[in-house]
């Protein structure tokens, strides 16, 4: 089995709702689509939202990306991982999202054709049903407090509240109320998407800190001293999540105490293998793990961040499913969200299929 032909594809994804973060609203998830297909006729799908404050990527460029290596990884195994991530990295150095495009779509065809989950190709399955963090994320005190006390009546147990681009004191305000209204039966966290200054941090942890299981890049991502400054004033552990773009960055947050945990994703690491590999890192480090999609990815991404979970060590901080804030999906069969847990896809590959009359609505021009 050869790949025989690569196509990307540019589309918009709408959301439910407008999600704030930081001071910036994202209403339309802006992301790419891969299609790979064989030479004795498999089909894999890979997907990757735009992120240029995280990768410094857009649709174009990753567009772009994607057409570039294409010619470069026909005839090739789709299941030589390390060998394919070694092509596309001497081809053309970063673009880590295209390239999560481009592999994501690779596992999708290898355990298709062994008739396997990715999770079984990753060293096995170790949990089919895990803790989703529900976004609480309209900046409106009381939406999102009677809205966590809703969720937390379904059952969900486990959210986080997005911080930043608001007056810290009203972030912190909104923080201790959550907490009030949930009372101690959820994991509480909360994300500032490095939205804060160093002094807004440490504000924000002394007055809301002891109310969080964890807050995630209150500060740049690279600026890890600061985090370290934040992670010592803190009565909770510091996440880092922009700042972890390869095994050395996770390496030197916790040589520098600047962070306990972080939120591991594809999109930065560069595809389904080294988030999975830094799983296994945060687990030798005795760090706590979230792993996440962008928001927002359709089912296709959200089917891989649940196979990486499935089979990392340790998973404590839950998954950032984010299929269920899109107003439509492309598959035909989703990645399920009940009662706060997110299921296993079961099947082949991804486990889920691509409709593309249900992609075609939402794809550019």
């Amino acid at each position: 089995m050869k790949i025989a032909k690569i196509e990307p594809f540019a589309a918009d994804l709408p959301l439910e709702r407008p999600i704030k973060m930081s001071g910036v609203e994202i209403a339309v998830s802006e992301n790419v689509f891969a299609r790979i297909e064989t030479d004795d006729g498999l089909v894999g799908w890979g997907e990757a939202s735009s992120s240029p404050s995280m990768t410094g990527e857009t649709v174009e460029s990753m567009m772009a990306a994607i057409e570039y290596l294409a010619p470069f990884m026909e005839g090739r195994d789709p299941a030589a991982f390390e060998e394919n991530l070694a092509e596309m990295n001497w081809r053309m150095y970063g673009n880590a999202s295209a390239k999560t495009v481009i592999e994501m779509a690779l596992y999708d065809l290898a355990g298709k054709a062994q008739q396997k989950p990715i999770a079984e190709l990753l060293g096995g399955t170790k949990r089919t049903s895990i803790p989703v963090l529900y976004m609480l994320a309209t900046g409106n005190i009381d939406v999102d407090v009677a809205e966590a006390a809703e969720k937390a009546k379904a059952g969900v147990t486990n959210m986080k509240i997005k911080v930043g681009g608001k007056p810290v004191e009203q972030d912190i305000e909104r923080t201790n109320a959550i907490r009030k209204a949930v009372n101690g039966g959820v994991q509480l966290s909360a994300d500032c998407n490095q939205g804060w200054s160093l002094d807004e941090a440490l504000a924000y942890v002394r007055g809301a800190s002891e109310s969080l299981d964890f807050l995630e890049q209150p500060v740049m991502g690279h600026d890890v001293e600061s985090m370290a400054k934040i992670a010592r004033e803190s009565a909770c552990p510091i996440g880092a999540d922009e700042g972890l773009h390869n095994f050395d960055d996770v390496r030197k947050h916790h040589e520098m105490g600047a962070a306990q945990g972080g939120s591991l994703k594809m999109i930065k690491l560069g595809g389904v293998t080294r988030a999975f590999q830094a799983t296994q890192l945060f687990d030798e480090l005795g760090m706590h793990v979230n792993l996440a999609g962008k928001v927002a990815e359709s089912s296709v991404s959200s089917a891989a961040v649940m196979h990486i979970a499935a089979a990392a060590p340790s998973i404590e901080w839950g998954v950032s499913v984010t299929n269920q804030y899109l107003k439509g999906d492309v598959t035909k069969s989703g990645v399920k969200v009940v009662n706060g847990q997110a299921e296993l896809p079961a099947g082949a590959g991804l486990g889920v299929e691509v409709d593309e009359a249900m992609l075609k609505p939402y794809l550019r021009n």
